[in-house]
């Protein structure tokens, strides 16, 4: 039986995170929620955006392994005075054993350190499971806006978290 002990966090970002990323983001988006190209577009290019301002001071990324494989990961981005809590992803076998908390507290403890008590995330509301475990951390619906940018329609949420 998989538990948590069985996963590796990795906090150093490597050559090739960042593709993978991408990799798992649009194959697992297609296949479970039907989303497009573009949706990968998206994805690379905030991808690309990090990847140029990373600064390992002020960002930081938990890369989830188990057995030496990448099963899931949780980036934190700064953007001034406030962090973007994005790319939190696990293969399907890999949810629902806490691994989801486990990071959470990771990203609330991350801001702490920081001293940054803002973030933000944006997520569809397609993504109930994930969403249910955004607003036991405190974070609040902000925005809402009907999108067919994923290539289906949808809506666009946006989650802030003041500390």
């Amino acid at each position: 039986m998989l538990s948590l002990a069985d996963i590796h966090i990795r906090r150093e970002l490597l050559p090739g995170d960042l593709g993978y990323i991408a990799y798992i983001h649009g194959l697992l988006y297609a296949r479970e929620l039907g989303y497009g190209l573009n949706f990968e577009a998206y994805v690379l290019g905030g991808l690309q955006e990090f990847a140029r301002q990373y600064d390992t001071e002020k960002d930081r990324v938990w890369i989830c392994s188990h057995n030496e494989k990448i099963i899931g990961f949780l980036v934190g981005v700064h953007r001034h005075d406030i962090v973007q809590f994005r790319y939190f992803i696990f293969l399907p076998e890999y949810r629902g054993i806490g691994l989801g908390k486990v990071l959470m507290n990771e990203f609330i403890a991350y801001m702490k350190e920081s001293g940054c008590n803002k973030a933000y995330l944006w997520t569809t509301n397609e993504q109930q499971a994930a969403i249910s475990l955004y607003i036991r951390y405190g974070f609040k619906l902000t925005e809402e806006k009907k999108s067919h940018a994923f290539d289906k329609e949808l809506t666009e949420l946006r989650y802030d978290l003041e500390l």
